[in-house]
């Protein structure tokens, strides 16, 4: 909390503004496009997903992307009321008081530094097929063996050290390479698009067909389609980041959730596209070369060299942005939560430097906490999908713990009515809330889900693998309740609701 009066737009939340309101609507959009980053994560997960459901697994798309249109126009309502820094810990400290309002923010801060490591080790999946001197530890290159994640750290680690010079140099900087970012990647979706078509052996009939032979580890069935929803659950996830840099945007209250919805949208519509027309074009659907290569395969046997090697290029450079964008929004959830006194060491957490207009100590400390993580797993071939689910399983139940109480507020018709020109779901805002947290919960299940194909491919019969996802959620929890014990013990004032908020 600000020592002094706080004025403007964010004095009704008892803040004043540190960060410099320089974004446009577009800036706001862009950071969560590139959170999401369909060239990014597609290209990560589509090989795993075909692997378990087949041509089949097209369906999970838009599954998942109705769920979490659900979601999102919660989150669309929220970021109207609340245009704060750091969205799902605002959002939630404002729906529940105690415990309970600041651990959303604690389990998005893990869950964003493990999306942060599982985006940076996506640089694995392109770049070797660009150049095969970005092997550096030579060995199969393929990120689920031991040299290929070994690799993956090497690189996940360099581009993790160059976005957070960014992110810690100016936001400014930070903003003009995610705005190019994007537009290179949305030029990149649609030459995607268009070779593919140009190139298709097959029709869209194949979606509906269970072709025998193209299932992997899993084998059939609706188990295995299940499983191979991952893929669209770990893509379509972090579009809250176009409001977690809510008070660095112009008229936040109308562009955060327009921003919001159109980064999930334009994604999923995006990716749904992509997966649909790589299945058309894949030379072969039972070769075995597109569950254990994925999109790059499509991509190199398509359009061939070296306009096949460019367009990996233009993902690499995805990556890199995805990596970028992921940081400068759990730099923003980090500093939302020091401000308020709700973390360790919040002083020098809190901090924006006067020069660079950035939180510089926030950049540095998730920087390091991804780098740790990757290195923690260097050489483990489950890296990949340990991380992604995860991710998943972490980021959905902090989603849970901001739409379980809004659904208890509108219960209690305890929410603030929509200002004129606010986003508001008016009376379709009950059903839409009450489907959000049941997709919640059913996706997490879903993918915590101890399967041994995902978490043991080693087949080692490791319980300790087989429920890594849980295990690390039940050990960020009970981190996050010692944690605030401590909070309250040192800072006896510390406040999840800050005065002059909105009840």
């Amino acid at each position: 909390m600000s020592p002094t009066v706080p004025t403007g737009e964010l004095a009704e939340f008892g803040y004043r503004q540190e960060l410099r309101r320089s974004l446009g609507g577009f800036s706001a959009f862009a950071a969560g496009f590139s959170f999401v980053s369909i060239l990014t994560t597609v290209f990560q997960l589509f090989g795993f997903g075909y692997s378990f459901g087949g041509t089949l697994f097209f369906w999970t798309w838009p599954v998942v992307l109705a769920g979490q249109l659900m979601v999102a126009l919660n989150f669309a309502e929220l970021a109207a009321r609340y245009p704060l820094a750091g969205s799902v810990y605002q959002w939630a400290k404002q729906l529940t008081r105690g415990f309970r309002g600041w651990l959303a923010g604690w389990m998005m801060l893990i869950g964003c530094v493990v999306a942060l490591a599982a985006a940076a080790i996506a640089l694995q999946v392109v770049l070797p097929s660009v150049w095969g001197g970005f092997q550096l530890v030579g060995g199969d290159p393929s990120i689920t063996s031991a040299t290929g994640a070994t690799n993956a750290v090497l690189l996940g680690t360099m581009l993790l050290v160059f976005t957070t010079a960014v992110n810690a140099i100016s936001v400014r900087l930070m903003a003009r390479i995610n705005d190019l970012g994007v537009a290179a990647e949305l030029a990149g979706v649609v030459v995607l698009t268009v070779g593919l078509v140009t190139f298709a052996v097959r029709g869209p009939r194949i979606v509906v067909q269970d072709i025998p032979g193209v299932t992997g580890a899993s084998g059939t069935g609706f188990g295995a389609l299940l499983a191979s929803a991952l893929a669209a659950a770990y893509v379509l996830y972090g579009f809250d980041t176009a409001a977690s840099v809510s008070e660095e945007t112009k008229n936040a209250r109308r562009a955060a959730p327009r921003a919001v919805l159109r980064a999930l949208l334009i994604s999923g519509l995006g990716g749904l596209v992509v997966v649909l027309l790589a299945l058309m074009a894949a030379p072969s659907l039972t070769d075995g070369q597109l569950a254990t290569y994925g999109l790059p395969y499509v991509i190199t046997s398509v359009f061939g060299d070296p306009f096949g090697r460019i367009f990996l290029a233009d993902v690499a450079i995805a990556v890199v942005v995805c990596t970028l964008t992921i940081q400068t929004g759990t730099i923003r959830l980090l500093y939302s939560m020091a401000r308020d006194g709700a973390l360790p060491f919040s002083d020098r957490l809190s901090k924006v430097n006067p020069r660079t207009g950035t939180p510089i100590a926030p950049a540095i400390s998730s920087g390091a906490l991804a780098i740790a993580l990757l290195l923690l797993n260097l050489g483990n071939s489950t890296l990949f999908a340990s991380l992604t689910a995860t991710s998943v399983v972490v980021v959905y139940l902090a989603y849970l713990l901001v739409t379980t109480p809004l659904l208890g507020k509108r219960l209690r018709r305890g929410l603030p009515e929509a200002k004129p020109g606010w986003f508001s779901l008016g009376r379709w805002a009950l059903p839409v809330n009450v489907a959000a947290v049941a997709y919640g919960l059913a996706m997490i299940v879903n993918i915590a889900w101890p399967r041994s194909e995902v978490y043991d491919r080693a087949g080692t019969g490791s319980v300790w693998m087989l429920l890594f996802p849980l295990e690390f959620a039940a050990a960020a929890l009970l981190a996050g309740w010692l944690c605030w014990r401590r909070l309250r013990a040192t800072r006896p004032a510390i406040t999840i609701l800050p005065e002059g908020a909105l009840p």
